[in-house]
């Protein structure tokens, strides 16, 4: 397996560097070195997995799909179409991109989609040597898949600053930068894993009652107020419980709110 060969600091200057709308501060964000970018790894894996290793490859009850890696990347069945972004199959080209050899059977599937069908399927093939293949190949590939969620921020806020008016992306763009520098690694890890935990807030799909739950929508949130990490995380707070009230009573999705508010406050400095 290649070891990662870019170093995180200049991986992240190159990413805003392509940003279309890239404000003077840019240069003020703050640098990760190689043992904060292990601690990112650590708390994207300990909030989605708890840092337990079977849950490399999950299937959560009450949900259409499978969830996979340290950042639980969502793999949709052939014409599965849902409200959620899916994330797996770009990290399988991710890891090809960067010359991952993928497990065999992973990489001859015929299409890039989901091979499990439903839920029941994917826990009775949870032992299978592809299921325990899988599981090892995620475990020692960590640090690729951190790198491809920190790009996830790069590729939503280049389109999401882009495509505001000119006094509306300053004031985001302002907070977001705010945000970035907030007690530093604290403030960066609060918007790479928003992003990845809800989305850039910019799909249409990914609405209830035409309201979003995205960055953007924390972002907006943030308006008049200091744009500093305890502000961010009752901003988000805000945003995911009028997610809740606005879902539809059969995705039950109260009984997550209580989860996601711990997610945010992993956010504020221990």
């Amino acid at each position: 397996m290649p070891a990662i060969s870019i170093s995180f600091n200049r991986f992240l200057l190159l990413l805003f560097l392509q940003t279309p709308v890239v404000p003077a501060a840019w240069g003020q964000l703050p640098e990760f070195d190689q043992q904060q970018m292990s601690w990112l790894g650590d708390r994207i894996f300990a909030n989605e997995c708890n840092r337990n290793f079977s849950c490399l490859t999950s299937w959560n009850e009450g949900e259409d799909f499978p969830s996979l890696g340290i950042g639980h990347f969502i793999w949709y069945a052939a014409e599965q179409q849902e409200r959620f972004e899916e994330t797996f199959p770009d990290l399988l080209n991710y890891y090809k991109q960067n010359g991952y050899e993928l497990p065999l059977w992973l990489g001859s599937l015929p299409t890039p989609d989901s091979p499990w069908h439903n839920r029941e399927q994917f826990l009775d093939e949870s032992d299978s040597v592809n299921m325990r293949q899988l599981r090892r190949f995620l475990a020692a590939t960590t640090e690729l898949q951190v790198m491809f969620i920190v790009e996830r921020l790069h590729n939503s806020t280049g389109e999401l600053f882009g495509q505001l008016d000119a006094s509306r992306r300053a004031a985001l763009q302002t907070s977001f930068y705010d945000i970035a520098n907030a007690e530093t690694p604290y403030g960066l890890y609060a918007l790479i894993d928003y992003v990845h935990f809800k989305g850039s807030g910019l799909a249409a799909s990914e609405r209830y009652q035409g309201e979003g739950w995205g960055l953007l929508q924390v972002l907006e949130e943030l308006q008049g107020v200091e744009a500093d990490l305890d502000n961010f995380v009752i901003a988000a707070t805000r945003v995911l419980e009028r997610r809740v009230a606005n879902a539809p009573v059969e995705r039950r999705e109260q009984r997550w709110i209580a989860g996601w508010k711990n997610r945010l406050q992993t956010y504020l400095p221990d």
